[in-house]
């Protein structure tokens, strides 16, 4: 699982921002939203405009360099932070993978051109690049990588997927624990619910939603799922030249599903397709911004107790604090976040908050609060 993620110099990210998910504490409810010390479902508050948005970017600008998954470049066109007068920026994650720590650190100076890297498991440097000095040779000590060639003058490379892609690694422990980590960004999923449907990771969508439902044989689960949502409906299937579309069924007459969709509908769609992938273990985490853009607030809930199921470790951003409740997580996972800094409510106070207490109450009041 993800543990922290650090980013400085990154669009509105001047000085160094950590995002730290190893700050749980010990609450006897909802254990199941936090595992070994790590905080597995986590929701993010803050004002327009804070940065949410851009967390998200910076967490998936890794997809771009270790693999082949989907990406956009637009989120990253203005990459560097415009205040700085630095020219690259530093990324600098951390998992957990079964008791083995593995920290992950890059510079790029933008979304395509990487200056160093630096990978460690266990504290123990195993990988490293960097092409500040003029040198383009790094070194790895991973077994089963001796007679690769160390000089890399592409910037456009990393170094860690040439030696994934160039290597023959055996079993041994270090080596399981560098394809764990390939393994985790691989699966790794960022999507809006917002009407822009951008996703980044996971193979690239050639077929519409609503083909993705009708394929997957799953119609008549996501008709279950809508009116569990309050969305009254009942859908069928019905071909339309020489193929087959989904449709709401009113009887005598079908009207295609795409036509006469809500807003707010789509956005289950689009959640609904995602979370199939979930629960088939395709997905290692996932960032979903705006979840709930266009979610009554019980469906919001709906949707936050779905992501759990799930037992993918998520984030998501939302502004609707009807949801911030201990009935869904707890106070080590919703976070606040500012231009500086992101925080658990249970760091924003020195009361010790329990089960019974009203958070969304208490966060209304401005009783959470950071000392600067």
């Amino acid at each position: 699982m993800l543990t922290r993620f650090a980013v400085k110099n990154f669009k509105c990210f001047k000085e160094k921002f950590l995002f730290d998910l190893s700050t749980a504490k010990n609450y006897t409810f909802n254990p199941e939203c936090v595992e070994n010390g790590i905080v597995k479902n986590s929701m993010v508050y803050g004002y327009n405009g804070i940065g949410k948005s851009n967390l998200g970017w910076a967490i998936f600008d890794v997809i771009e360099h270790l693999t082949d998954k989907n990406r956009i470049d637009f989120p990253y066109q203005n990459y560097i932070n415009a205040y700085s007068d630095e020219n690259v920026a530093e990324f600098d994650f951390e998992f957990n993978f079964d008791g083995d720590i593995v920290r992950y650190k890059y510079l790029k100076t933008d979304y395509k051109t990487i200056v160093a890297e630096w990978f460690w498991i266990n504290g123990n440097e195993l990988i490293a690049i960097d092409r500040r000095n003029g040198d383009s040779t790094f070194t790895c000590l991973l077994k089963g990588t001796e007679l690769l060639n160390k000089v890399i003058p592409n910037h456009q490379l990393s170094v860690l997927k040439y030696v994934k892609n160039n290597s023959v690694l055996d079993d041994s422990r270090d080596n399981r624990v560098f394809k764990d980590f390939f393994y985790f960004i691989e699966h790794m999923l960022f999507f809006r619910s917002l009407e822009d449907r951008t996703y980044i990771g996971q193979e690239v969508k050639r077929n519409s939603l609503t083909n993705d439902i009708i394929n997957s044989d799953k119609v008549e689960d996501f008709e279950n799922f809508l009116n569990m949502a309050n969305v009254k409906c009942k859908l069928a299937i019905i071909e339309e030249n020489d193929e087959k579309k989904l449709a709401f069924d009113f009887g005598k007459k079908k009207i295609l599903f795409n036509e006469i969709m809500s807003t707010g509908t789509s956005s289950l769609m689009l959640f609904y397709c995602w979370f199939l992938q979930m629960l088939k273990h395709e997905v290692s985490f996932v960032f979903i911004d705006e979840f709930d853009a266009f979610y009554h607030h019980e469906l919001s809930r709906l949707i936050i107790r779905r992501l759990k199921e799930s037992g993918v470790q998520f984030v998501v951003t939302t502004h609707n604090t009807s949801i911030m409740s201990n009935d869904l997580l707890r106070p080590d996972c919703y976070y606040l976040m500012y231009n500086d800094h992101i925080l658990p409510l249970s760091k924003c106070t020195n009361k010790e908050l329990r089960e019974a207490h009203n958070i969304e109450k208490i966060y209304k009041s401005g009783a959470f609060y950071v000392e600067q």
